[in-house]
């Protein structure tokens, strides 16, 4: 992403394993290359360029866009040198688009302490925005029009970066971005939330209680606390707005996040969300296990999971 000062270098990323139809489609770079798309936030890449074979089939259906402002965290020690995207999430959003067969953006959103919450979400709305001026095939990035299909949308982040899927997800219930968006359906893992009441095994003994809270508070110095709806979806009246159908949830056994991804679903239930949502637990991992043990047999579940949701397979 760039902005009027210098900001962390554009980490979106787009992978894919086949393509759509085209008498003269957008060419593709060599692989591993990153592309400066024509938004700011994002870039994209696809390592593996089809075969022409790809290119023979008729009417072949274009790929479902998946929207993921994956983070571990809302804050950077140092955002102005921070990464173009930390390699384990590039692999573990390439093993999902080549697995699914879906077009992935990533959203470089700006990060506290330089630009404290609500940047992030700012951002992922203008991301969001951009994207959907490719609904109608007349986007401003070319290989975003020939190959997203804009109607076939799913948000998906982990911890924090699933807390901003979930508000994008309110957001686009409740004002639509343009372009003929539709939101299927949002994955949470390991979702960055909390509130000031604890909830199942949460405890004030437990050292990382505090921890949170200071973190919170830390990426947002205005907030009114960690019962702000931002951080505690039980307080945001706009909770049932979720512009989707259905949500997926994973959380860890040994994450101390895990009770507020089950609390999420009573959440939902008791605002009136009239959706599906599915909420499994991985046992005898932590926060974000999958991004740095990717082939152990739950990680390779998790995915197989994310991959028929996104297929509707689920």
């Amino acid at each position: 992403m760039k902005s009027s000062k210098k900001s962390p270098a554009s980490s979106g990323y787009i992978k894919t394993a086949a393509t759509k139809n085209s008498a003269a489609p957008p060419p593709f770079p060599p692989a591993s290359t990153l592309l400066p798309a024509s938004n700011p936030k994002t870039s994209l890449s696809h390592p593996t360029p089809p075969s022409p074979s790809a290119f023979t089939s008729p009417n072949p259906p274009k790929l479902p866009i998946k929207s993921a402002p994956f983070s571990s965290t809302s804050t950077a020690a140092d955002s102005s040198s921070k990464p173009p995207l930390p390699p384990v999430y590039h692999s573990f959003l390439n093993l999902i688009a080549a697995e699914s067969n879906a077009v992935i953006l990533s959203v470089d959103y700006r990060t506290a302490p330089d630009h404290p919450v609500p940047a992030c979400f700012h951002d992922s709305w203008e991301a969001i925005r951009w994207a959907a001026l490719h609904g109608s095939g007349s986007g401003p990035d070319p290989w975003v029009n020939e190959y997203a299909d804009l109607a076939n949308v799913f948000f998906a982040g982990d911890s924090a970066g699933a807390n901003i899927a979930h508000h994008m997800a309110i957001r686009v219930g409740s004002e639509n971005p343009g372009g003929g968006v539709n939101l299927q359906g949002v994955v949470l893992l390991h979702p960055y939330f909390w509130g000031k009441d604890r909830v199942g095994s949460e405890s004030d003994d437990n050292p990382w209680t505090s921890s949170i809270a200071d973190l919170w508070k830390f990426a947002h110095p205005g907030t009114s606390g960690v019962d702000d709806p931002l951080i505690n979806p039980d307080m945001d009246p706009k909770v049932s707005d979720i512009g989707c159908s259905k949500i997926l949830v994973y959380v860890g056994e040994k994450d101390i996040l895990k009770d507020r991804g089950w609390y999420y679903k009573g959440i939902l239930g008791r605002n009136g969300w009239r959706g599906d949502i599915e909420v499994i637990e991985d046992k005898g991992v932590d926060h974000v296990y999958f991004l740095f043990s990717p082939y152990v047999d739950s990680a390779c579940t998790l995915r197989t999971k994310i991959c028929a949701f996104i297929n509707n397979q689920a």
